[in-house]
Formats: C-alpha cells, sequence, structure tokens
C-alpha cells in the first residue's frame, strides 16, 4: 500500500449562486438576473460598512435561511461574488430570487 495524499470534503450540499453586487443603492434589492445567469443585487451598504455583511443578511432574509447558512465562497473584496446557500436546493433559490425579482 502507497502512502498516497488524500483530502476530505464537507459533505453538506446546497447551492451556489453567482451575484454582482451594487452599493449605494436607495434600497436592498434583487435588480435583474444577467444574461449568465449571474443574479445582480443592489444594497444600500457601501463597501466599507459591512457589505458582506449586508449581502448575507439580506440573501437570509430572502431566501428565508440562517445567515449561517450563507457563505461568500469568491469574491469577498470584489463586485462578483460566488455565494454557497448550505441545506437549500438550487430550484428552491431559483424560485425565491424570482419571486423578489424587482
Amino acid at each position: 500500500m502507497t502512502d498516497r495524499e488524500y483530502r476530505l470534503h464537507n459533505g453538506q450540499k446546497g447551492a451556489a449562486l453567482g451575484v454582482r453586487v451594487t452599493p449605494r443603492a436607495s434600497s436592498n434589492q434583487i435588480a435583474e438576473i444577467l444574461h449568465d445567469g449571474t443574479v445582480r443585487i443592489r444594497l444600500s451598504a457601501s463597501p466599507g460598512d459591512g457589505l458582506n455583511d449586508a449581502l448575507k443578511s439580506y440573501l437570509a432574509d430572502i431566501l428565508n435561511v440562517s445567515v449561517s447558512t450563507i457563505d461568500i465562497v469568491a469574491g469577498q473584496t470584489g463586485r462578483d461574488k460566488l455565494i454557497s446557500v448550505i441545506n437549500l436546493d438550487s430550484e428552491t433559490v431559483h424560485k425565491k430570487i424570482l419571486e423578489n425579482l424587482a
């Protein structure tokens, strides 16, 4: 038997969501779904005022989940982000995003 290096992965299931954030908006809203499937979200928070926390909180409200189930996987400092939602399937996320589309 060889000493093979391997990695364990978290087995939680969920959905991934591409998001483009527009800060300093007059209100929080899902503005549109772009041609590539990215969800454009306007937030009233500014980048220095906890934009990522505001995004997670807003998505938790929209998706009716706990903030702890939402994670920003990529794009912590940019406008384009990859969001992971644990324990919620992609069909449910899609449906709730469409229900809240401005």
